[in-house]
């Protein structure tokens, strides 16, 4: 994620919905339980967190696909590794 998307969501103030989401009872209780245990004021913000966590996580996997990509086709048509290596180590740096 870019350093200026994750600023947004780092603050406090974003506008936020209500949304109305069917969970099993036991679900709920357990997520109740465990909020506190990991920090949590309740079990709504740890819900946020874990949806956060995915979301997170298959929006890095979606925005570095193509570079996946790229990098095979590169060695498809016989760059070497090592060149390949150095361009992304320059790219996240």
């Amino acid at each position: 994620m870019k350093t200026a998307d994750l600023k947004k969501r780092l603050k406090r103030e974003r506008p936020m919905t209500t949304v109305t989401l069917r969970m099993p009872e036991d679900v709920i209780e357990d997520l109740k339980r465990l909020a506190p245990m990991l920090g949590f004021s309740g079990y709504q913000p740890l819900m946020r967190a874990y949806i956060g966590q995915g979301l997170r996580a298959d929006l890095e996997k979606l925005e570095s696909a193509p570079i996946a990509r790229l990098i095979e086709n590169l060695k498809a048509q016989g760059i070497p590794e090592e060149a390949l290596a150095k361009a992304v180590a320059g790219i996240a740096s």
